[in-house]
């Protein structure tokens, strides 16, 4: 990792770290309600009852830290602080999640290969994603550089990638300060290292990766293609997201209890922390986050 990276990624994380020292009030309820019918995860969420639960995301990395590291508006995300609309529910043994967001376009293209006098190499295009996360076990902290040691289980969905297949990235993190197999590793101020390993759950996504042949074939290849064929827990998650009107609506659904050790069990009558995060043409790092939510199944049977 370079120098100028470790640094930014130090930074990164004592804000995050000094951000968690301040996050004192309590996570913001959402109410689970038990829905009369299942939707139909296809993006139009006019079939949901009840009113949207209105959730303030805002920049991982404030605009002043990004000016003091010298990185442009283009290096990183300009998401900003935005409100996400959601609601939740259950319909019999499957929990349905329902997301609105502003965002001016639809980013959906994801990266290309490009050929360069004599090879192919990587265009970069960053799509438009969503995340949400749930507390898996360990103690939960809205910070991954916190120093706190949990996992969690995350849905990512991505509009190049997974929604064409009507999915999302079923994955788990696994963060904390001592050793994790094949974890990135970050120098946190004041809190040591912190072990950040995030893996997608077992089966087949519904994509792969393309590697470009050595000799010319067209000015311009996909470094994805969709098959649409997941398989295993890597299949549990249905998310279908679609752009209209400078926004973007997303449904997610889930059964409660898969029976996978890599997925949350979702259970009536008892109360999930999670968080979500928008990603406006980003990726790692470049997100607008909420701070911790706290699902209530209160209301569900």
């Amino acid at each position: 990792m370079s120098p100028p990276m470790r640094k930014l990624l130090t930074t990164l994380a004592a804000l995050a770290s000094a951000g968690a020292v301040q996050a004192a009030e309590p996570p913001q309820p959402v109410a689970v309600q038990a829905l009369p019918a299942a939707p139909v995860i296809d993006g139009d969420a006019g079939e949901w009852p009840g009113a949207w639960i209105k959730i303030p995301v805002k920049p991982a990395v404030a605009k002043d830290e990004r000016a003091r590291l010298g990185l442009e508006e283009t290096d990183y995300n300009v998401t900003g602080s935005l409100t996400v609309q959601l609601k939740a529910g259950v319909h019999k043994d499957r929990f349905y999640l329902a997301v609105r967001y502003p965002d001016q376009q639809a980013d959906t293209e994801t990266r290309q290969w490009v050929w360069r006098g004599e090879r192919y190499g990587e265009l970069k295009k960053h799509e438009d994603m969503f995340a949400v996360r749930f507390h898996l076990s360990g103690d939960y902290d809205r910070s991954m550089l916190a120093g706190r040691d949990y996992t969690a289980d995350v849905w990512l969905w991505s509009a190049a990638r997974t929604n064409p297949a009507g999915l999302a990235d079923d994955m788990m993190h696994a963060i904390g300060p001592r050793m994790i197999e094949d974890a990135a590793e970050y120098e946190v101020q004041g809190v040591g290292t912190v072990y950040i390993a995030k893996s997608r759950d077992e089966g087949e996504p519904a994509y792969r990766n393309l590697r470009p042949p050595k000799q010319q074939t067209a000015p311009s290849l996909p470094a994805i293609e969709i098959t649409g064929k997941a398989s295993g827990s890597a299949a549990d998650v249905a998310a279908r997201g679609v752009w209209k009107a400078g926004h973007w609506q997303i449904e997610f659904g889930r059964a409660l209890n898969t029976g996978q050790r890599d997925d949350v069990v979702f259970r009536p009558g008892k109360k999930l922390l999670g968080q979500i995060a928008v990603f406006n043409r980003g990726y790692a790092e470049h997100k607008s986050v909420s701070e911790p939510l706290l699902f209530d199944f209160s209301g569900v049977r």
